[in-house]
């Protein structure tokens, strides 16, 4: 662990962040530029004495989660992430199509999303990140791990990840997922993580294989979806989907018409909060 280097890097990548770039408000005159070391701090989740004492060449070694973390609140590219793992002591993750780290371009459109529920996700429809009002309208998608992290994955083990839609949907969304997974399969030259979730689904459910041999591929979104929350009913959402060069990850923003009862239901979000969806989730 290189603490001088680390120390020095981490304050010129704060500096050079302005709050807005994570979407925080500007707030009361600043006397520094950039983030202040608090409003790091809380981005990544540790305490504003932890971040400081990283930044003064005498903080512990954080560790690889920590990391990742640091990574995001950062907005750091995909070459200043791998030489932060190297500051801290750690080795970088293999750059695989799929990976989590989070495009710094998509992750600066989604920090201004503040009214409306977006999230980023990859192409085998792992989410990414979130916005507040995204965790209140489908709960939080970021808790899952190993291959359950895949919404194609829950969408045929996991009952409950159909709640969110009505019935009559269900037979489309069966449709789209699998298509879905095999356009993600395709892009990865037919192995890699994509093959580990097909060859998961085909040993496990039936219902999957029967699908998966009509062979559909499909890679866009809705434009148009209906969801089910917990207590505000049906909301009837539109789609829009913006997609990195290499269309490994899309920020996914669900918006309503102006002044329709389902745009209400979105504003009513802001009220509820996470609340009881997030613990049903």
């Amino acid at each position: 662990m290189d603490r001088a280097e680390l120390a020095d890097f981490l304050r010129h990548r704060r500096e050079a962040l302005r709050p807005a770039d994570v979407g925080l408000p500007e707030g009361v005159r600043r006397r520094t530029a950039g983030l202040r070391r608090e409003e790091v701090a809380a981005l990544v989740g540790m305490s504003t004495d932890y971040y400081a004492r990283l930044e003064q060449q005498r903080g512990p070694q954080p560790s690889e989660q920590m990391v990742v973390a640091l990574t995001r609140a950062l907005r750091l590219s995909l070459d200043e992430r791998d030489h932060l793992y190297r500051l801290t002591g750690h080795h970088p993750p293999r750059r695989t199509r799929g990976g989590d780290h989070v495009s710094p371009a998509l992750l600066r459109v989604l920090d201004r999303l503040v009214d409306t529920p977006a999230l980023v996700l990859s192409d085998l429809a792992e989410t990414l990140a979130q916005n507040r009002l995204a965790v209140a309208l489908l709960g939080d998608q970021m808790r899952y791990e190993g291959l359950a992290r895949s919404a194609f994955h829950r969408w045929f083990t996991d009952p409950a990840e159909r709640a969110s839609y009505p019935v009559e949907d269900h037979a489309h969304q069966l449709e789209l997922q699998a298509s879905g997974l095999r356009a993600a399969l395709s892009l990865a030259g037919g192995g890699g993580r994509p093959r580990e979730l097909v060859e998961a689904l085909l040993a496990s459910s039936e219902e999957f294989a029967t699908i998966w041999s009509r062979h559909a591929v499909h890679q866009r979104f809705d434009d148009r979806k209906t969801l089910l929350h917990p207590e505000l009913g049906r909301i009837e959402v539109n789609c829009q989907a913006l997609f990195t060069e290499d269309q490994s990850q899309t920020l996914l923003v669900l918006t309503a018409t102006p002044g329709s009862d389902d745009d209400a239901k979105l504003r009513l979000l802001d009220v509820i909060g996470v609340g009881r969806f997030a613990e049903q989730g």
